[in-house]
């Protein structure tokens, strides 16, 4: 790797803010992003959610919002549940976003780890794996921006049709989003789309494997090295103890509420310390703490990018645009001296 490749993104999932309705939460997300292209950010993207703390159900409108007032920053997904989707209409958006920006537009598919969107579009969580798989095989081909024949299940075929708009560059930058299904990990690779690993619990180093199947895979298929990113919740201030107060009790609320809709362990002060250490899975405290901690992630994993997952409900919309300012001004300067030594 070589200090020009690394990426420093930012993604949300348009957590709204405390003291801000649905509406002008989604407006300050607009102001988020223009920001972040101020601050030097070089990545903008917003996932896609279903709820009323989260209720970005149409990232790709924000993202053009975004795209209207800026000029340089990365713009697109930082998930996009295919598997409750079309992949055409996703394909069309996403390049329709790519011609607004002038060739920034990006997108992670992923097969949703918050599931309110099957009983939301009427898909059977029965056909999880099956769906994404057999959307994400169509997504391929349609980067290609060729006529496509195919043939599915859970859409109607397609018969030597071509799918517009095309994109600025011929080929729309596409990831795939894996918590910890190896066969996700295989499956880009043999489509050729990049590695994105979601980590929100424990320590980085588990994903090593992940990572290391990925670039075999692509050796055995015979395509060359693509990009590994890394997708990880944090919150920055001026100092760590800010920085871990500020964030605990909306960490706590949002992750509780996770618990008990899916089942696992809630969090704890206990755990949260954990995980805001140097083997967890928060990047919380000051720009030095953050970026070290980031800059032994991509090093340990061999990435190349990292989006730092920023905002959780409740906080303040003045409190994220200080976090997004520490984020590109000073943690990606520091990301980039410590990796460039080693």
């Amino acid at each position: 790797m070589t200090a020009t490749t690394r990426t420093l993104g930012l993604d949300t999932f348009g957590d709204v803010p405390d003291s801000a309705g649905q509406p002008d939460g989604i407006r300050l997300l607009v102001e988020q992003g223009v920001h972040a292209e101020t601050a030097g950010v070089d990545y903008f993207g917003i996932g896609e959610h279903h709820t009323a703390e989260m209720p970005l159900s149409a990232p790709d409108l924000v993202l053009a919002a975004i795209a209207a007032r800026t000029e340089r920053i990365r713009l697109g997904s930082a998930v996009t549940v295919l598997s409750t989707d079309d992949p055409v209409r996703v394909f069309q958006r996403y390049a329709t976003l790519d011609a607004l920006s002038g060739g920034r537009a990006e997108v992670i598919l992923g097969r949703g780890s918050s599931t309110e969107s099957f009983p939301l579009f009427g898909f059977d969580l029965a056909d999880y794996d099956e769906l994404f798989a057999e959307k994400a095989d169509l997504f391929a081909l349609l980067r290609e921006e060729k006529p496509v024949t195919w043939t599915g299940r859970f859409r109607p075929a397609l018969d030597g049709i071509e799918v517009f708009p095309h994109t600025t560059s011929g080929a729309l930058p596409t990831w795939i989003g894996v918590g910890g299904t190896p066969l996700s990990v295989v499956r880009a690779a043999q489509h050729g789309l990049s590695l994105m690993l979601a980590i929100i619990s424990g320590p980085a180093a588990r994903f090593r494997p992940f990572a290391e199947l990925y670039r075999q895979t692509l050796q055995h298929t015979g395509l060359p090295d693509l990009p590994i990113g890394v997708h990880s919740p944090g919150h920055l201030a001026d100092t760590d103890e800010i920085a871990r107060e500020e964030f605990f009790p909306h960490y706590l609320d949002a992750f509780g509420r996770a618990a008990r809709q899916r089942g696992f362990r809630p969090p704890t002060r206990e755990s949260y310390e954990q995980e805001i250490g140097p083997r967890g899975a928060l990047y919380v405290g000051s720009p030095e703490t953050v970026a070290t901690k980031i800059a032994a992630t991509l090093r340990q994993l061999g990435a190349t990018r990292f989006d730092l997952k920023y905002g959780m409900a409740g906080l303040g919309h003045e409190s994220l645009l200080h976090a997004i300012d520490l984020y590109g001004r000073e943690v990606a300067p520091r990301v980039r001296a410590l990796l460039s030594t080693h």
